[in-house]
């Protein structure tokens, strides 16, 4: 009788095993599925700077610095290899996501410094790039927020009993979750200078 009640024990443990995994399977489908949109919003907005650094060139005297720093914020960028499995390193998928903010800040100090420039302002070209930059930028806040997501339902999942035990069983771990950097900072307004225009 003992002997039959081990068994049964160990068959009861490994079918709830194999619930929780396929659970875990699924849920660690969707990050990867979410990021994966991430990563296509992302690469969106790389293919489009070129475009929009090869207009703002013809600006005979744009501020070449802000210029300079969308460039190497987007060098910066695309040489992290960005991969489904980034999201399983929480170093690599930090480095990821700093050097995507910062090419965000260099964008946004490139798109104000444009304000300053009449003919780049009513050049239709450079309005129709801005334009599909600002939709590149709602479409990565709207896969950023549905990885967010994906990823709180996995890292819930994996902490409770008893997918806990499947997870450490099979090696799942929970997944890095995007921060703010500084949260004190976005709390403030932002400052806006409207100083005269170059002419």
């Amino acid at each position: 009788m003992k002997a039959l009640r081990g068994l049964f024990a160990v068959i009861l443990a490994s079918l709830l095993a194999a619930g929780g995994d396929n659970a875990i399977q699924q849920r660690d489908g969707a990050v990867k599925t979410a990021w994966a949109e991430v990563l296509t919003q992302y690469q969106r907005r790389a293919d489009l700077i070129p475009n929009i650094v090869s207009t703002v060139k013809g600006e005979a005297d744009f501020e070449k610095t802000t210029l300079q720093n969308v460039i190497e914020a987007r060098a910066k960028a695309t040489a992290i290899q960005a991969t489904p499995e980034l999201v399983n390193n929480p170093e690599a998928f930090a480095k990821f996501t700093q050097a995507q903010g910062e090419l965000s800040s260099a964008l946004s100090r490139l798109l104000v410094t444009v304000e300053n420039y009449p003919n780049l302002k009513a050049n239709a070209g450079f309005q129709e790039l801005r334009t599909q930059l600002e939709g590149t930028e709602n479409r990565i806040g709207i896969a950023r927020n549905r990885y967010i997501k994906a990823v709180e339902d996995f890292n819930t999942f994996v902490r409770q009993l008893p997918q806990s035990l499947t997870a450490m069983v099979f090696g799942y771990k929970p997944k890095p979750q995007f921060a703010v950097e500084n949260e004190s900072a976005i709390s403030k307004p932002p400052t806006v200078d409207f100083g005269t225009p170059k002419k």
